[in-house]
């Protein structure tokens, strides 16, 4: 997990050092509209001991050092009919949305768990880089009371995979319900057709990008309000 996470924030980096110095000066400077607050130094290392103030001061330096090197931006609210749902401080979000006058789809996808090492040429001495995975789930209903077809996924960068389909029904689940075979098992045809089914519904390669990029602007935003509520506590 710690590997992971070094890589999502090299990824991260990599993605967002564009970012212009006026960005980054308004999250340092200001309580802004991602809520990194600051206070001085001085006000708070008069009454504290050496060890607490150089904890609040390393603090201090690296959430300067984020906010300027590779600053969030503020998070999407939409994607195409979908509504996004943001969850500060949680690992997932969700994204709800219509299909025709029936359907309700509820999308919750995690934040990164998983990774991949793939090969890339270049100047890189170990010439390898890795592809971050992440999971989601796609309930989709009709009408309220009834059953749910349920689609467990794989969001690659470039990509998105199914892994399992089932129906769910509410209220009225086996203890240990049948919930059938891995997607890759059933008929081709078969896989094509749900594939298709849930392309018209928005949930495609095209859905796959966009939660890739929103998680690697929401593991900033996470990191800074973790570093943020870690020195407010200290300060304390």
């Amino acid at each position: 997990m710690a590997s992971l996470i070094r890589v999502v924030r090299k990824k991260i980096s990599s993605s967002c050092c564009s970012s212009s110095w006026a960005v980054a000066r308004t999250l340092r400077v200001r309580n802004g509209t991602l809520g990194f607050a600051s206070r001085g130094y001085a006000e708070v290392a008069a009454v504290k001991s050496p060890f607490e103030s150089n904890i609040l001061r390393v603090l201090r330096n690296e959430i300067e050092y984020q906010a300027e090197y590779a600053p969030p931006h503020q998070p999407e609210t939409k994607f195409n009919s979908y509504t996004v749902e943001e969850r500060p401080g949680e690992q997932v979000i969700t994204l709800k949305g219509r299909f025709g006058d029936r359907e309700d789809i509820k999308i919750e996808a995690t934040m990164f768990d998983g990774y991949e090492h793939i090969t890339v040429p270049g100047d890189d001495s170990s010439g390898a880089d890795v592809r971050l995975h992440l999971s989601l789930l796609v309930d989709i209903s009709k009408g309220e009371g009834g059953s749910e077809l349920e689609f467990v996924c794989s969001a690659w960068p470039d990509c998105l995979d199914v892994e399992k389909v089932y129906i769910l029904r509410r209220g009225h689940m086996p203890t240990r319900p049948f919930l059938g075979p891995n997607f890759r098992d059933l008929n081709p045809k078969v896989q094509e057709k749900f594939r298709e089914y849930l392309d018209t519904r928005g949930v495609n390669d095209e859905l796959a990008a966009f939660l890739h990029d929103y998680m690697l602007n929401k593991d900033r935003i996470e990191l800074l309000q973790w570093m943020d509520s870690l020195k407010s506590f200290v300060e304390k």
